[in-house]
């Protein structure tokens, strides 16, 4: 089974710490969909398989109308077998979810929202650009929740600048109280080419320090915890088993498919790319012939993403999977390079599966790093 990844390109504004590739003139929003219907058809032989997730991220997707949305769906439909109970998510920002539009989404095969919160506090949202409130916010999970959506995941970041630890656990109370279903939480990234990396460098914001890092991370994992989510991904936690089939599907390998400008797509062997301008996808579209750049993956490029996505996730490694897959030599490497790290307690071995302990999560990045393979 496979997965299908729609890229909308559009934002209403920039957030200062996004380098997602992004318009603000939405102008072509028409060219744009009917590029995005021609691509599906270019490149509907690529998954023949079943579809069992459809996910369109962004920019910002709830910048599109119903005759956008209704244009989309007849493609895909039409182009590719969709499992009857796929998982199809749509990343929204709060103000964009009017009680008229989320109305409009209901109409749509639309069964789980992700909305961009980032904060629940009002200085956080204008320090990042966010045009929403607080209240907003939690007006549109609401709005949502009467609707009958009963899949909503809320995003949330932290390590901001100035952001304290009381602030933080003011966030995810909050965040609780909405009895959501999914929370995906990140940490603040300087992105290069950012508003944000930009004041970095002159000195006008500084880095939480490694010490706040982590006690956020921690308070994270305990206060979720103790609100019944379960943490099933280094960054994501659900309700009553709620994951994201999506992302959950890329953590595990599985192939998907990328429509849109800068959309990475998986076929199991190779990763490819579209361009990341709107004006030369439409062109290139049109001409039958969408641009792309492809990465062929070496045995050890395919490991190490085994290992990498494996890892993050509450399942971990299998390892009879990884012998398998790539051979006794990548095997026995992973193997021994675990060993000190199953001797310390921050992996354990279950069912013949190489997980991480709630210790081993603060310490990821270096584990990780330890079971790759360097030519």
């Amino acid at each position: 089974m496979a997965g299908i990844y729609i890229h909308i390109p559009f934002c209403k504004t920039r957030c200062v710490y996004c380098d997602f590739y992004k318009e603000t003139d939405e102008s072509k929003i028409n060219d744009f969909v009917d590029a995005l219907c021609a691509e599906a058809d270019i490149r509907k032989n690529e998954i023949p398989e079943p579809v069992k997730t459809i996910y369109f991220g962004g920019g910002t997707p709830s910048r599109l109308s119903n005759r956008h949305f209704e244009q989309i769906f007849d493609a895909l439909f039409s182009l590719f077998s969709i499992e009857k109970n796929a998982e199809i998510t749509l990343e929204a920002n709060p103000d964009d979810l009017s009680e008229e539009y989320i109305q409009l989404l209901r109409e749509l095969p639309f069964n789980r929202i992700s909305i961009g919160i980032q904060s629940f506090d009002n200085d956080e949202l204008k320090f990042l650009s966010r045009r929403h409130s607080s209240q907003q916010a939690i007006d549109a999970v609401k709005r949502c929740q009467q609707a009958g959506f009963d899949n909503i995941s809320i995003d949330l970041m932290y390590g901001l600048p100035r952001q304290t630890l009381e602030t933080w656990r003011k966030n995810l109370q909050k965040a609780c109280e909405l009895n959501i279903q999914h929370i995906s939480a990140y940490h603040l990234i300087y992105e290069p080419k950012t508003k944000l990396y930009s004041l970095l460098q002159k000195g006008r914001v500084q880095p939480v320090t490694d010490e706040t890092s982590t006690e956020m991370f921690s308070t994270l994992i305990d206060t979720l915890a103790e609100n019944g989510f379960e943490h099933y991904e280094i960054s994501n936690f659900a309700g009553n088993g709620l994951y994201s089939q999506h992302n959950t599907s890329y953590w595990k390998n599985e192939k998907y498919l990328g429509l849109g400008p800068s959309a990475h797509s998986y076929d199991g062997e190779n990763r490819s790319w579209n361009i990341a301008s709107l004006d030369k996808y439409i062109q290139s579209v049109q001409s039958g012939k969408p641009l792309q750049e492809t990465e062929h993956l070496t045995p050890a490029q395919k490991y190490n993403e085994f290992i990498l996505t494996g890892l993050r996730t509450m399942w971990g490694v299998n390892l009879q999977q990884l012998k398998t897959n790539f051979g006794a030599k990548y095997h026995n490497y992973c193997i021994e390079n675990a060993k000190k790290h199953v001797i310390t307690g921050n992996l354990i071995i279950i069912d013949n599966c190489l997980i991480l302990t709630t210790r081993g999560v603060f310490i990821s990045d270096g584990i990780m790093s330890e079971l790759m393979w360097v030519d």
